[in-house]
């Protein structure tokens, strides 16, 4: 049964109702902030999700709770905001002008020096004051892995978030004392239908469900689907693609569900990166400095690990891990599904096995073999909020005697897709597992991939990366007794 469908997306924006018929699907949240409700507080400085400059709040509703997380507005979609609640840094003063403790803070700190970057950053030190009122340097410096300045310096802008933090006030703070209200008005806005705007390729859909979401792809397979806009909002604002017409599915409360089913842990398609954190470094522990490298706080509230597998990326940050850990991808096409294994869903470049109308439903993921090891490495120009330009994953089970039963490499950035080095994987197998044995492995990577030269890395650097981070994980792998020995020597 086709589910009923409404014509307008329906959101709050700070404290007023924002209902819109007319949407086009590659319309940005900064740019109608800007360009239509007229509050240019929000910046534009990259139009890529890199600068935080565009910082907002979006409150959403998670199983029945009010979140509210930092996101860019510069790739996050209008047509995505149906049910939602955003916040910009017009709304954070008091009526009687009186700034935000935030704000005071920043300018009692001088943490604000061209003024361009301050209110994203604002932003993002308003969220970590409301969830975290007593948090540590690291924190608030993780909280800022997305926000960039060029002329304060970072130390002044630490100091001032550490001191609005200390000084409290979070019960009285508006978004606090207003939170029953909000979840109550955002709930009414959840009424089953699909929405659907716009006409012939011009056009967005929300599904209704994921069952309509099926529906949806069967009649319209070559739709872009999105999820979390950080790769897709891209193809829009610097590479000027038509990607109609488009249907978001991050609403879509069953794609956000994740879940240890004894030694698997299965995330939904549209699990952030920030809801799986806690799984992850319970499960995977070996996962955890990886996973705080993806992006900023923004992209990590946005980017979905579904979204970052689905999109066949070679410089995806997940799909390497997640082949050395033998994940699965869950497909689903109408009524059927299917199970495919994370290393042969990747074919060619811009290629994945993933029929017309067919979606991601999940990804599922095994726990290691006991006494196995696993390491996740990424290296990239910059440390924080960096695009690989190569990340390695690696998993070994090792015999009693110390030799290779089964060892798996997986790349990203060394060829057109994520891939396994296979040839070296094969001179591991069955050998001691030392220095000396992976000395003659590496030498094999050049059978396995011939990566490119760009502006990220030569392809010389890639290969010589891929060997070290063998050489890496063989020596975190051996032992400290192994180390000792070296050393006598």
């Amino acid at each position: 049964m086709t589910a009923a469908i409404r014509n307008i997306i329906r959101f709050y924006l700070n404290d007023r109702l924002v209902e819109l018929s007319r949407v086009a699907p590659d319309e940005t949240l900064l740019d109608w902030l800007r360009l239509s409700a007229r509050l240019r507080g929000t910046k534009e400085g990259c139009a890529e999700g890199d600068c935080g400059a565009c910082t907002v709040l979006v409150g959403r509703l998670t199983s029945g709770a009010l979140r509210y997380e930092t996101v860019n507005a510069c790739i996050r979609f209008l047509g995505s905001l149906d049910g939602c609640h955003v916040v910009t840094v017009e709304h954070l003063a008091a009526q009687d002008g009186r700034l935000h403790p935030v704000q005071q803070a920043m300018v009692d700190a001088d943490a604000s020096q061209c003024g361009f970057c301050t209110p994203g950053f604002v932003m993002s030190a308003y969220a970590l004051w409301m969830q975290n009122p007593e948090p540590t340097v690291g924190q608030v410096e993780k909280a800022l892995q997305g926000n960039l300045c060029r002329c304060t310096g970072y130390e002044p802008i630490v100091k001032a978030i550490e001191a609005a933090c200390a000084k409290g006030g979070q019960a009285g703070d508006p978004l606090m004392v207003e939170r029953a209200a909000m979840t109550e008005k955002l709930a009414a806005l959840k009424d089953g239908r699909r929405v659907a705007i716009g006409e012939g390729r011009d056009r967005l859909v929300l599904p209704a469900s994921v069952d309509d979401l099926a529906d949806v792809l069967s009649a319209e397979p070559q739709a872009t689907i999105v999820a979390g806009a950080t790769d897709v909002g891209l193809w829009v604002t610097k590479f000027m693609r038509d990607i109609s017409p488009v249907v978001f599915i991050a609403h879509l409360d069953e794609l956000h569900a994740i879940e240890g089913r004894g030694d698997m842990l299965a995330i939904g398609a549209c699990v952030t990166y920030t809801e799986a954190f806690a799984l992850i470094a319970e499960r995977y522990p070996e996962f955890v400095d990886l996973w705080d490298r993806i992006g900023g706080e923004q992209v990590r509230n946005m980017g979905t690990i579904g979204g970052n597998v689905a999109n066949g990326s070679p410089i995806g940050d997940t799909p390497p891990a997640l082949i050395a850990l033998d994940a699965v991808v869950v497909l689903r096409k109408g009524d059927g599904m299917r199970r495919v294994p994370i290393a042969d869903f990747f074919i060619d470049y811009g290629k994945q096995d993933r029929a017309p109308g067919e979606f991601v439903a999940a990804i599922e993921i095994p726990a290691p073999a006991e006494g196995a090891r696993f390491a996740a490495y990424k290296v990239s120009k910059r440390r924080e909020e960096d695009i690989s330009s190569v990340c390695g994953a690696f998993r070994l089970s090792l015999s009693p005697s110390g030799t290779v039963d089964d060892v798996v490499l997986a790349f990203g950035g060394m060829a057109a897709t994520p891939k396994r080095a296979s040839h070296v994987e094969a001179a591991l197998r069955g050998k001691a597992w030392t220095e000396e044995t992976v000395a003659d492995a590496v030498t094999l990577f050049a059978e396995d991939f011939t990566p490119l030269t760009d502006w990220r890395a030569s392809s010389h650097y890639r290969l010589l990366v891929a060997m070290n981070l063998l050489r890496r994980f063989q020596l975190e792998t051996a032992g400290e007794s192994v180390r000792l020995e070296r050393q006598v020597a």
